[in-house]
Parts: C-alpha cells; sequence; structure tokens
C-alpha cells in the first residue's frame, strides 16, 4: 500500500483546518486471514510523514516514523461483528497486537475481591496454596508467561474445571461451598489453556500448577463478568497466538 494521505497542503492550510487532523483508515477484507476460524491478519503499520519546511525555518527536522503498534484483524465467530451484521464483506473488526491486563482489585469495596485475593496469594506465596506443590509457579503474572484464552476445546476447559472443583473436595471438604454461599475458584482461569488440566495435555509442564480455593459465590460470579467482558472488549482470541496477564490492587 502506497500513497499521499493527506494531499500536499501548506502550513497556513493546514493552520486554518478544523479539525486539524487526519484519520488514516486501514481494512482488511474477509477470507485474507489464516485458514482457522479466526480468519486472522497481522500485519505492521508504519506511515512515513514528511513535510517542506517553510522559508526562515530553523530545525532540521522533515519527518520521520512515528511508532505505531501492530495492527491485527479478526473475524472470530465468539466475537462482536462476526456476521457484519447482515453485510459480510465488512465482518470481523481490528484491535491492537498487544498482551493484555486484566485488572482485578482486592479492595473492601471491590466486587471481585475474594477471587482477586485469592490470585494474589497465587502470585506472592504459591507454595502456600492448594493443591500442595512446593515447586508451585503459575502463568499469568509476568508478560513472559501470560495466558492464552480458550474457545473451541470445551473438553479441555471442561477437564479444567473437573479438577479443580475436586481439589476444592478434597481440600476444603464436600461442603466447601457452606450452604451454596461459596464457589470453587481456580487459577489459572478454566477457560485457558494454563488451567489446572494443562498437565494432561502437555508434557513440559509440572503437575499441580494450579491453585484452588472457595470464595465467596457472588464475587466469584462478578470476576468472571469481569473476566468475560475483558474477553470481549479486547478481542482475546482462542490460542497461543493471543495472551494476557491479571494485575491485582
Amino acid at each position: 500500500m502506497a500513497g499521499a494521505t493527506p494531499n500536499a497542503k501548506s502550513y497556513d492550510q493546514l493552520a486554518r483546518m478544523r479539525p486539524a487532523h487526519f484519520t488514516h483508515t486501514v481494512t482488511v477484507g474477509p477470507g485474507q486471514g489464516n485458514s482457522g476460524r479466526t480468519d486472522l491478519v497481522e500485519a505492521i503499520y508504519e506511515p512515513t510523514i514528511s513535510g517542506k519546511l517553510p522559508p526562515g525555518w530553523l530545525g532540521d527536522s522533515q519527518g520521520g516514523k512515528p511508532f505505531m503498534m501492530a495492527p491485527r484483524w479478526d473475524a472470530a465467530p465468539y466475537l462482536k461483528n462476526s456476521t457484519g451484521g447482515g453485510t459480510p464483506a465488512k465482518r470481523g473488526a481490528a484491535s491492537f497486537a498487544y498482551l493484555g491486563f486484566l485488572h482485578y482489585s482486592s479492595k473492601v469495596t471491590a466486587p471481585e475481591r475474594g477471587v482477586a485475593q485469592h490470585i494474589k496469594s497465587v502470585f506472592t506465596n504459591p507454595s502456600r496454596t492448594k493443591p500442595t506443590n512446593p515447586a508451585k509457579k503459575v502463568a499469568g503474572q509476568e508478560p513472559k508467561h501470560p495466558l492464552h484464552r480458550i474457545v473451541a476445546d470445551t473438553a479441555r476447559h471442561d477437564r479444567n474445571r473437573q479438577l479443580a472443583v475436586a481439589d476444592c473436595k478434597r481440600y476444603f471438604g464436600p461442603r466447601y461451598s457452606e450452604n451454596n454461599t461459596k464457589d470453587c475458584d481456580e487459577f489459572p482461569f478454566a477457560s485457558t489453556y494454563e488451567g489446572a488440566a494443562e498437565f494432561e495435555y502437555t508434557g513440559d509442564v509440572m503437575k499441580n500448577n494450579y491453585s484452588v480455593l472457595p470464595v465467596n459465590k457472588k464475587q466469584n460470579g462478578d470476576a468472571g463478568t469481569l473476566l468475560k467482558g475483558f474477553y470481549t472488549k479486547n478481542r482475546i482470541i482462542d490460542g497461543m497466538e493471543d495472551g494476557f496477564v491479571v494485575q491485582i490492587d
């Protein structure tokens, strides 16, 4: 792709423009991405900006290449606008290929507080969490070890959850729910490839490298709602091509 945007204008003409800015829209047609369900296209976008300095200008800079984050287009069926609203040529959406940060708060007033406190304990004192594993070090805390979302592999998602609930019963008793007031919370999330069953699917991770804890049922539900919203708003796609970490305050 090449061309001039906008057409050449003098500095006086630019100064008279309201608003004095330009919008450059870059689109990708559906079907040009990978052969998977996401129709994923990734690119590097680095425009060159140049200008002819007016007489008397003392500076020597006449342009350059501003830093731009790498854009990404997808038409994942589980994300918004997967059909184009009746216009297939406009299906999908764009985002930027950067590592997502999911923020949870452990403050007293935070609706997700119980889950945030659990994750904080996993990050700070992993060996003291359940199931027992003195060498435990879970993913999702730092960019070099992010979490990855599961969508298509529902069996793996369900297996993550199955193992987590079994450990809640094992370590906190069959009545861990305390009359249905608590849920079995697990981290990494059951909706990630790093969940409780990871060791069953890959040969390069240790067993019991996750944590479970009964937490307030409503707070667990609120945390789940935040997680789903994060997936949607950040267009987190299924698989190892995308990732995110969790930050607790």
